[in-house]
């Protein structure tokens, strides 16, 4: 039998009926001949309040306990969501992550996946067995304690179990009805997209947009797994949701897809530092060790060079998660205590944001960052830093302008047509 993978974020699978409702949608593609492991998350908010217990009880908690604790939440969904397909006839069991086995890596809260051996599942679906629903976001570490892979880790989980088992599709089923050109909360003029391309939607993952985890993504790029992304509270249909697939899948492509946007960034500038070899590895290596994530980097000449400062300085200016802002304080400033560089001061903005365009069609079409850059003059918004890669522009802009500029591209790209 062909083999499909389902997904049911934690909205999904809220509460008993909403399980229902998914039990529901996982029984009509069984009556199409597929047998199907569903991938189930936590109840909504039951993640946040194992978190929550855990501080509680002990705020510097050993790691493994952790896990043993917030991977429980899947369990209780698992179990609830076989029940429900027993009651409608159809066999199915649960499996936690320990069971299968997914074999992982032994870091503790953020384990990755190595391998999911498909004997054990694939010998069940033999003897009968339509259904098997596995706990996602879990597995079990070299040691036999069990891990949990990080926020989003069910997506992870689902993709991961599509390319173990070679699955025609997997679909994750979440509270939005698809991939959008941008947040409809910003833009009404937000279109729901048909396809979209890996390389563009782990783009806009990575940029902000929510709607899949970018690991998840980065999987189904490598293994070749289509995705559907589609929504749980809407009638089941064949043409539903948004497929992320292969850029050879879509026929013709816009050459922008999306506009995506972070609020949550803060801008960093190391301001008069020596300008010789190996700076930018002594500034971003301590970085690097503390674990703060670096997105855009600029280096130009300091003022200090016009103001007759002896040899050559630069100041350096980068951008990082805002939550992270006090880490890359400390780490730069270790690291001119220890004399690995030197620097007059370090200045933090905090009021910015970010604001992408994506597409693969960028590759073939000139001018997309002219008409980005003359866009945002219009609206006299300034541009504090720019990043560019392939197919994407980012821009570091004041916040307060973040909603105007998303809607000025969002027009100017003319995204709300097919």
């Amino acid at each position: 039998m062909p083999t499909l993978v389902m997904k049911f974020g934690g909205t999904s699978v809220a509460n008993l009926d909403r399980i229902a409702r998914a039990a529901k949608r996982v029984s009509l593609e069984v009556a199409k001949g597929y047998d199907v492991i569903v991938i189930v998350s936590a109840m909504s908010g039951k993640t946040n309040e194992l978190v929550g217990w855990v501080n509680e009880t002990s705020p510097l908690y050993d790691a493994r306990e952790y896990d043993a604790i917030v991977s429980s939440g899947e369990n209780v969904t698992a179990g609830l969501m076989a029940l429900r397909l027993q009651e409608m006839g159809i066999p199915a069991r649960s499996w936690q992550g320990w069971q299968v086995p997914v074999k992982t890596t032994s870091a503790h809260g953020a384990a990755r996946i190595e391998e999911i051996p498909s004997e054990n599942i694939n010998k069940k679906f033999d003897e009968g067995m339509k259904v098997a629903v596995v706990a996602g976001f879990q597995g079990i570490s070299p040691e036999g304690r069990i891990t949990t892979l990080g926020r989003g880790g069910s997506d992870t989980t689902a993709v991961a179990f599509a390319a173990a088992f070679e699955a025609e599709r997997c679909d994750i089923y979440t509270d939005v009805d698809g991939v959008y050109t941008t947040d409809p909360r910003i833009t009404s003029k937000a279109r729901k997209l048909d396809k979209i391309a890996f390389e563009e939607m782990l783009e806009l993952a990575s940029l902000g947009a929510k709607v899949l985890q970018t690991r998840s993504v980065e999987l189904a790029m490598r293994y070749n797994v289509k995705l559907r992304v589609l929504s749980s509270f809407e009638e089941p249909s064949d043409d539903a949701g948004t497929l992320v697939c292969a850029e050879e899948q879509i026929m013709e492509s816009n050459v922008v897809s999306g506009v995506a946007y972070s609020r949550e960034e803060a801008k960093m500038t190391l301001v008069t530092i020596e300008d010789k070899p190996g700076i930018a590895a002594a500034i971003f290596g301590p970085l690097s060790e503390a674990g703060v994530n670096v997105d855009m980097i600029v280096q130009n000449i300091s003022e200090q060079n016009y103001q007759g400062h002896a040899g050559g300085v630069t100041d350096m200016t980068f951008s990082c998660p805002i939550e992270q802002k006090m880490r890359a304080e400390k780490a730069l400033n270790d690291a001119k205590e220890k004399g690995l560089i030197n620097f007059d001061r370090l200045e933090a903005d905090t009021e910015v944001a970010k604001v992408s365009v994506v597409g693969i069609g960028m590759r073939s079409h000139a001018g997309v960052a002219a008409k980005m850059f003359e866009v945002l003059s219009k609206e006299g918004i300034n541009i504090k830093v720019i990043a560019t890669s392939e197919i994407k522009i980012s821009v570091l802009i004041d916040r307060k302008y973040m909603e105007l500029a998303v809607q000025a591209l969002h027009d100017a790209f003319e995204l709300d047509k097919g």
